[in-house]
């Protein structure tokens, strides 16, 4: 009798490890649900963290416009190039080996993401890193890019490297921005942003979406075609991602590539445009990346380059290739792992992966200064 129930036990045992390590890829419109115990996640505390972010929404304005204005109102010339809709109210979801533990708001929305585009962004010059059209990202962009928009002797020293870390200090124009006016000092005015010394590329880290869409059009000039349709055919379409994400550069950026005009994409919304997707997609690009790119068994990105936008970059070692990571400095989040890694946007857009817990979280529209206070309490709910 001992050891029939010895081996029951046992396979019992087996059987709920088992269970909770299989990976559940979601087929296209459909995903299944379980339980938050099923994976020994405490129901109670998972709960609180659900609770915590709807009770602490975004302090913005929901019409974007007013938002995106007052958010930027520092900045000389600034102005709404892009599409812009207003949000929705705050909305997420919490994967488990892929299955969905918890859920809040409408996370069939389509809504802004603003600088989670950047993520997406990433990919595309990952993308084309795996299929050999950027050969290193050690390489000078103005080898590849020869239209003036890499001459100087500045501008020259650029690498694909400087440009997805955010330490290139590129010099110019584009689409009507000049760079020492996106995001400008706290001190000093225009006269002073104008004559500014140069940091050297590979230096020092400036968040600057002038320079995001410098990357965005050298990447349209590398695929020679709309980047929306090479994130579409080669990563979206095949993670079963729904039809109604849109990714919008801005009213006057269109080149001539190959004889034919083509928007060349922004990095986020902070002129407008940008990714507009819903909860649910954010998730499934999420999942992608917590299980290093492969998707049911199809290796959709290299898992070299996921594991390369996780890097801590020598000018901020809490940024990778467009993705942050959660390191010791400004942006650590106390209580939450080290080796956590996320996409991060205006208005408290997030998609946090957390391979160590087989953990997705999507966030819209969560107060940002929230968000380690949010992450953890999901953490302790795993314990």
């Amino acid at each position: 009798m001992k050891k029939l129930f010895f081996f029951v036990f046992t396979f019992s045992i087996f059987y709920q490890i088992s269970f909770a390590q299989k990976q559940y890829f979601p087929p296209q419109n459909e995903w299944a649900t379980k339980s938050p115990s099923d994976f020994g996640i405490n129901a109670e505390k998972l709960k609180k963290a659900v609770d915590f972010a709807e009770a602490n929404e975004y302090s913005g304005a929901k019409d974007l416009r007013v938002a995106i204005l007052k958010g930027f109102s520092h900045e000389p010339y600034h102005q709404i190039l892009g599409k812009t809709k207003k949000r929705g109210g705050p909305a997420g979801v919490i994967l488990k080996n892929g299955y969905i533990v918890a859920q809040w708001g409408n996370v069939n929305r389509v809504d802004m993401t603003f600088s989670v585009t950047k993520s997406y962004l990433s990919t595309v010059c990952g993308l084309a890193i795996d299929a050999g059209l950027i050969t290193d990202v050690n390489n000078k962009v103005g080898e590849m890019i020869w239209d003036g928009t890499f001459d100087g002797v500045h501008n020259n020293k650029i690498t694909w490297d400087h440009l997805l870390t955010q330490s290139s200090d590129w010099s110019g124009s584009l689409w009507g921005g000049k760079d020492w006016a996106d995001r400008p000092p706290k001190t000093g005015g225009v006269d002073d942003w104008k004559i500014r010394k140069f940091n050297e590329p590979g230096t020092v880290m400036e968040y600057n979406d002038v320079r995001v869409n410098v990357l965005a059009y050298s990447l349209l000039q590398v695929w020679r075609k709309p980047l929306p349709q090479v994130l579409k055919e080669k990563v979206m379409d095949k993670i079963g991602a729904s039809p109604t994400w849109r990714w919008y550069g801005y009213e006057n950026s269109f080149t001539n590539v190959d004889g034919i005009m083509m928007q060349s994409v922004s990095g986020g919304g902070h002129s407008g445009g940008g990714l507009f997707i819903n909860t649910l997609d954010h998730a499934r690009f999420g999942l992608l990346f917590l299980k290093n790119g492969n998707w049911n068994g199809q290796q959709i990105i290299s898992r070299d380059w996921v594991k390369a936008v996780q890097q801590p970059s020598k000018p901020n070692p809490s940024y990778g290739y467009m993705w942050w990571n959660n390191q010791r400095g400004k942006r650590h989040w106390e209580g939450v792992s080290e080796k956590v890694y996320y996409a991060a946007g205006f208005g408290g857009n997030f998609i946090v992966v957390d391979e160590e817990n087989d953990l997705v979280i999507v966030t819209r529209w969560l107060e940002p200064k929230r968000i380690g206070e949010m992450v953890k309490l999901v953490m302790e709910a795993t314990k």
